[in-house]
């Protein structure tokens, strides 16, 4: 097969090797080409066509965000997006998803080449994901919110709850779902891989556009209808019963199916603590991660979904649920929502 080829954009020549370094130590990628700015990045697509770049966040002159938007508009292509660990990085890598890349990898807190062989492994899946990415269109970055749905009913805790696992190109699918759901939403807890640190900004940003309240899920709170939980960057999210109560559990363990936070042990814990009063919905994402995980749910009685082909930024992890017979069925990602709620309310009339 043909290598990947990657085009680097970064204005630190120390970064810009670093990353050259790590990626070419894949065999199924070559890095042909660096650039310390937009203005040299854009002569050399032009001259190199590579098949994925990778974009700093922060650049003098010309910013990432606004190439990437230019980018997105006059020659849409892969591109993970390379940002710090703050806040500003987080929110700014949010907007960049908006406006198309693929995924977003976190620079190191420093400039030691350990802390970017840590992350080589993260580096190399990301840029691999990017290649095999069916891009969104330009205008569905910008579209207006879809209009929420009704609930028809106020659901309680101990009722239903919704489990759903996402990985590349599941910020925006999330946003989607959770952007439709009515106030009075069954409680919903989602694990999405995203960098330590970004998943609080990317709560907050969906609470700013949901009708439900959405928060980044603490250890031990209790779960409540019209509330959706999202796993921290660097946690498991466990769903535990306290009496009649479904409460919140971080865990710092190991990975689980490689990655921590795990759609896998979302999905275990809530086969187990919630049998058939639960709905499972896997996106767009690479890999299996929570493919065997809602097969538990599905055994357990729980009804599962799977975001067809079609929509998917990524056809892996929904594809491994079919695979595996975890999906009952697919459905394209605008009507996820709506299937959710009716499953839901089905339920409640049984």
């Amino acid at each position: 097969m043909a290598k990947i080829r990657v085009l680097i954009v970064d204005d630190s020549a120390l970064m810009r090797q670093m990353l050259s370094t790590l990626l070419g130590s894949d065999p199924g990628i070559e890095v042909v080409g660096t650039a310390p700015d937009p203005l040299v990045a854009r002569e050399k697509i032009k001259a190199l066509n590579p098949d994925v770049l990778t974009l700093d966040v922060e650049m003098p002159g010309m910013d990432g965000i606004t190439f990437l938007e230019r980018l997105m508009t006059l020659r849409p292509m892969p591109v993970v997006m390379v940002s710090s660990l703050t806040a500003q990085g987080a929110a700014v890598s949010l907007r960049a998803l908006e406006l198309g890349a693929v995924d977003v990898v976190c620079k190191p807190s420093d400039a030691a080449a350990a802390g970017f062989e840590a992350r080589r492994v993260e580096l190399v899946e990301k840029v691999k994901a990017a290649a095999v990415a069916r891009l969104r269109p330009r205008d569905a970055t910008t579209r207006a919110a879809p209009g929420r749905l009704s609930a028809n009913q106020l659901y309680r805790s101990s009722e239903r709850l919704v489990a759903i696992g996402a990985s590349t190109g599941g910020v925006e699918a999330l946003r989607d779902i959770i952007v439709a759901m009515p106030a009075d939403a069954p409680p919903i807890v989602i694990t999405q891989h995203i960098p330590p640190r970004f998943s609080a900004s990317f709560a907050e940003r969906l609470n700013g556009l949901a009708a439900m309240r959405v928060k980044e899920a603490e250890n031990g709170e209790r779960i409540l209808a019209g509330h959706a939980y999202i796993a921290p960057g660097d946690r498991h999210l466990l769903v535990r019963r306290s009496g009649a109560t479904l409460v919140t559990h971080l865990d710092d363990g190991p990975l689980v199916s490689g990655h921590k936070p795990s759609v896998d042990a979302l999905f275990h814990s809530v086969a187990t603590t919630c049998g058939s009063k639960a709905v499972g919905a896997i996106l767009t994402g690479m890999g299996r991660d929570g493919a065997d995980g809602l097969l538990a749910m599905r055994q357990a009685g729980a009804d599962t979904l799977g975001e067809e082909e079609s929509s998917c930024v990524v056809y892996g992890m929904p594809k491994a649920a079919r695979e595996n017979g975890a999906s009952q069925r697919e459905l394209p990602l605008g009507r996820i929502a709506e299937e959710i709620l009716r499953l839901c309310r089905a339920h409640g009339e049984d």
